[in-house]
């Protein structure tokens, strides 16, 4: 199954689901296969959320060949194009159902084996019926992992699987030995003992571990399930002739017009063409307020129609919409190693076959040295380390980790492009912000207006009707920022008698008999409009913030001055700060002026600035941190920020912003608060403290483990780990390390 696929010189990168994987070694093992394929350029595996991703060349070989290599030792590999997601779904729920089936049986069976093993041992046949109550669990309920192992040993790999099939194998052949003919042991003055009751727990807890493990996966890609839950699986379709038709999702083309009924999910991409309405845009934007839409308005997927029905065009379908591509990134993100996984990835690699040879080597020194009872130690602790080793908590601990972790930023409006940059981001010890679209809005707004007091000019709000009525016929971009202002506030235009715009200049009105003009300083002062007072001295102040500015005259006299500019957002004063109080030093370069520059890095409380920048100078401001010894995040929103963000260590577009620079940042804010910043790296904190977290109880339990299981304390305190807890102690490390990467959810932003 391709899941994403693009082409660059002849070489297609593909997604598919990996299916019957049971350990980190198994990923190891599959990775492995899949590079063996000719045609193949690289490729990986994730085993927390069984995926790989493939580098090939589509002339070398295809999707049938890398599904027959990854078949050969074992697994399978889901190719299917249609029902990817599906497929693997039901492929799990399968194995879900199977597991606790078996999980069930082997443990009512194994149960009363553990009764007679540690309380009946002496009862007539015990050991008779303990082997006919084994073998069905050993063979039968753990009959995968012997057959796995075997295609595992056909191509001289080993696994999980390899260490269980040999441990229970090795139990139940001694132990149906020593039951078919124990006067082999009689003759040598030894008593026969049997350990049908551990290779029977063994299989029981293994597949109770890894029942609870299954579980709490799922749980770890509760974000990708909940974004795949916002579009709706059927549309409504309007033909040519303007009948209504319900229609499947997946035949919605690009121009077709769709119909959208109040309380509906928008289902793909696209503009009204007719009607009206409000829509709850949180999903993508994280901004609470319910967006007003209007014919010729973009409506994206997912999102939700509040009031009113409404047509729209589809302009972006299938996997092109915006929330198709919150759903890639997110998957890829989910899906990608961490540069300590690479680590850990080589560690399990060869863990295996050392545990073999630890299994063999304490075998060894207790048939050497053990004494009277060395070959029946000797095998005990050799299957004990072979079940006490198995890497799956080491497979887990970081995988689960960034699944938790970029899922949590996927719900809090972060997308994480992929585990190193959530890996390190909690390094970030220089952040360079972009100014337009970062720090501020990105479009201007009026930032205040202020009247002259004059007896001859009609009342403020009089003045503010006319002035939006004047401002409502205007072209100039400006005029959109005192119209939105006005209107916000709720001020309602009057009927002008007459008005006449002037391009590129201001515009003049007359109503009931009286004259208006607006227009910028250099205009009304050209058209012999004095600036005096408090008025001139007002626009003087803003002059020298850089704000632009425009004059409101009434009969040639001048009534009011608007002042213009990029605002600064709500959140970034109080972002700043926070990201500074955390030690990070916080640098804002912007192409704009010194003044304006000068303005906002006052308003934010910023002392490092730069103006006048142009975009390659970005880049190699960048680069001179990064030389001074510092960890760099850039955050921008524009095409000129793209050359910075590839050069930084950390990666950050605003979702606002142009595409260009979403698809060149590793992480994308898909809101306009700036407060995420912070909570990223807030997140990335939490996520390598949890990564480290389970590295060291994964390793830490097989540096103790181990030496207990081969029987380090045996000369001193005669004790002797029994193999049903170690297979025990197994399962519950693994689903101990999936469980405290579940706590990130918790973990507070």
């Amino acid at each position: 199954m391709v899941t994403d696929s693009t082409i660059k010189d002849k070489q297609i990168k593909a997604s598919f689901p990996v299916l019957e994987m049971s350990c980190a070694a198994c990923a190891v093992s599959v990775e492995s296969m899949l590079k063996s394929v000719p045609g193949v350029q690289d490729a990986g595996v994730n085993f927390a959320n069984q995926s790989a991703w493939v580098i090939y060349n589509p002339n070398a070989t295809t999707p049938t060949d890398l599904q027959g290599a990854v078949r050969s030792v074992g697994y399978d590999l889901v190719i299917d194009t249609e029902r990817p997601q599906e497929i693997k779904e039901a492929a799990q729920q399968r194995q879900y159902k199977t597991l606790k089936a078996r999980t069930i049986w082997s443990s009512l069976l194994a149960l009363p084996v553990v009764i007679i093993g540690m309380f009946f041992m002496d009862m007539p046949y015990a050991n008779w019926i303990m082997m006919i109550l084994a073998t069905p669990v050993v063979f039968y309920f753990g009959r995968s992992f012997f057959s796995s192992a075997a295609k595992q040993a056909r191509f001289r790999k080993a696994n999980m699987d390899t260490l269980v099939a040999l441990s229970t194998g090795i139990a139940w052949l001694f132990s149906a030995f020593n039951t078919i003919y124990p006067e082999f042991w009689h003759q040598r003055g030894l008593h026969p003992h049997v350990y049908f009751e551990a290779a029977a727990v063994i299989i029981a807890f293994i597949s109770l571990g890894k029942l609870l493990e299954e579980k709490a996966k799922s749980n770890t890609s509760s974000a990708i399930k909940k974004l795949m839950g916002l579009q709706p699986q059927t549309v409504i379709r309007i033909s040519d002739n303007g009948q209504q038709q319900e229609t499947s999702i997946a035949q919605v083309n690009v121009q077709d017009i769709l119909l959208v009924k109040p309380g509906a999910q928008i289902p793909v991409d696209g503009v009204l063409t007719a009607g009206e309405s409000y829509v709850d845009e949180s999903m993508v934007s994280g901004e609470p307020v319910p967006v007003h839409k209007t014919a010729g308005h973009k409506v994206f997927a997912g999102t939700i129609n509040q009031q009113g029905s409404f047509r729209f065009r589809a302009e972006q379908v299938g996997g092109d919409t915006v929330l198709a591509r919150i759903i890639k990134l997110v998957q890829e993100a989910q899906g990608s190693k961490a540069p300590v996984q690479q680590l850990v990835d080589k560690v399990a690699g060869i863990f295996v076959p050392t545990v073999l040879g630890i299994a063999i080597l304490t075998f060894l020194i207790w048939i050497i040295a053990g004494g009277q009872n060395a070959f029946t130690h000797g095998l005990l602790t050799a299957v004990t380390v072979l079940v006490i080793a198995c890497p799956c908590a080491l497979g887990l601990a970081t995988p689960t980790a960034i699944m938790v972790g970029v899922g949590k930023g996927a719900s809090h409006h972060m997308l994480i492009r992929d585990a190193e940059s959530l890996e390190l981001a909690h390094r970030v010890n220089a952040i360079v912000l972009d100014k337009t679209g970062t720090i501020t809005a990105g479009k201007p707004g009026l930032t205040a207006i202020h009247f002259n007091a004059d007896d001859n000019t009609p009342d403020t709000a009089q003045l503010k009707s006319i002035l939006l009525a004047m401002e409502l016929q205007s072209e100039h971009p400006l005029a959109k920022a005192v119209t939105t202002a006005l209107e916000t506030e709720g001020v309602h235009p009057v009927t002008l008698d007459s008005i006449t715009s002037i391009t590129g200049k201001g515009i003049e009105a007359r109503y009931k008999g009286r004259s208006y003009q607006v227009g910028s300083t250099a205009w009304v002062t050209g058209n012999g409009i004095s600036l005096q007072g408090a008025l001139a001295n007002k626009i003087g102040e803003w002059q020298a913030q850089a704000y632009t500015v425009i004059v409101f005259a009434v009969d040639g006299r001048a009534a009011a001055a608007l002042a213009i500019a990029d605002q600064v957002k709500a959140s970034s004063a109080s972002a700043i700060t926070e990201l500074q109080r955390q030690g990070i030093t916080v640098y804002m370069l912007t192409g704009d002026q010194e003044a304006t520059a000068a303005a906002v890095a006052r308003q934010v409380n910023i002392t490092a600035y730069k103006a006048g920048v142009m975009p390659e100078e970005k880049a190699g401001f960048i680069k001179d941190l990064q030389q001074q010894g510092k960890v760099v995040a850039m955050v921008g929103d524009g095409i000129n920020d793209s050359q910075a963000l590839a050069q930084a260590d950390v990666s950050i577009a605003m979702g606002r912003g142009s595409d260009i620079a979403m698809d060149v940042a590793k992480i994308t804010l898909i809101t306009s608060d700036l407060n995420t910043l912070p909570q990223v790296l807030r997140l990335s904190r939490n996520t390598v403290r949890t990564i480290r977290q389970n590295l060291f109880w994964a390793f830490i339990y097989n540096v103790i483990g181990i030496p207990v299981a081969a029987g380090i304390l045996y000369p001193f305190n005669g004790f002797l780990l029994d193999p049903m807890i170690a297979g025990a102690a197994m399962a519950l490390s693994s689903v101990s390390v999936v469980s405290n990467s579940l706590r990130l959810k918790l973990a507070a932003l």
